[in-house]
């Protein structure tokens, strides 16, 4: 018998997508000075200054599927927007690794600041007493976002 002419399934047809993020234990720490309280104390501090290590993030690890949507929640200082800044390269990580549309944000290469956005507001930036995408549609025209270019994963 001759050969088919039906294609041939792919072999990697049932291995899934690749994460477009991929974040391995993740860490963001700052030294920050120890203040202590008196006069005597404020002077001390002038000359030889104590540090203690804040860590805002805590060796996170996490994918994020392409076509996934997903959300940060925690409360202040839970370091939701210091990991936003690591996935955009705007921080350095203290440790971990990053990997964002097969890139390393911190290295900022240009190919990979081309294919990213990131807009960071606050809550009191949506109105409370419309839905949110009518909220969204509202910040598109206040800031002169074209239509075209705007794409939310609301119905229209």
């Amino acid at each position: 018998m001759g050969s088919s002419s039906l294609p041939q399934p792919s072999l990697d047809a049932h291995l899934p997508a690749a994460p477009v993020v991929r974040v391995r234990d993740l860490r963001k720490t700052y030294q920050v000075p120890q203040r202590e309280a008196g006069l005597a104390a404020s002077f001390r501090s002038l000359v030889r200054r104590q540090m203690r290590e804040v860590a805002a993030v805590d060796g996170i690890t996490f994918d994020v599927a392409p076509g996934e949507v997903v959300g940060f929640l925690g409360p202040n200082g839970a370091g939701k927007t210091t990991t936003l800044k690591m996935l955009s390269g705007l921080l350095y990580p203290s440790s971990g690794e990053v990997h964002v549309l097969g890139h390393v944000p911190s290295r900022r290469e240009r190919a990979f600041l081309r294919q990213i956005t990131l807009v960071m507001g606050q809550r009191q930036q949506l109105l409370w007493d419309i839905p949110v995408a009518d909220s969204f549609e509202l910040l598109r025209a206040i800031y002169a976002v074209p239509i075209d270019s705007y794409a939310g994963p609301w119905p229209s």
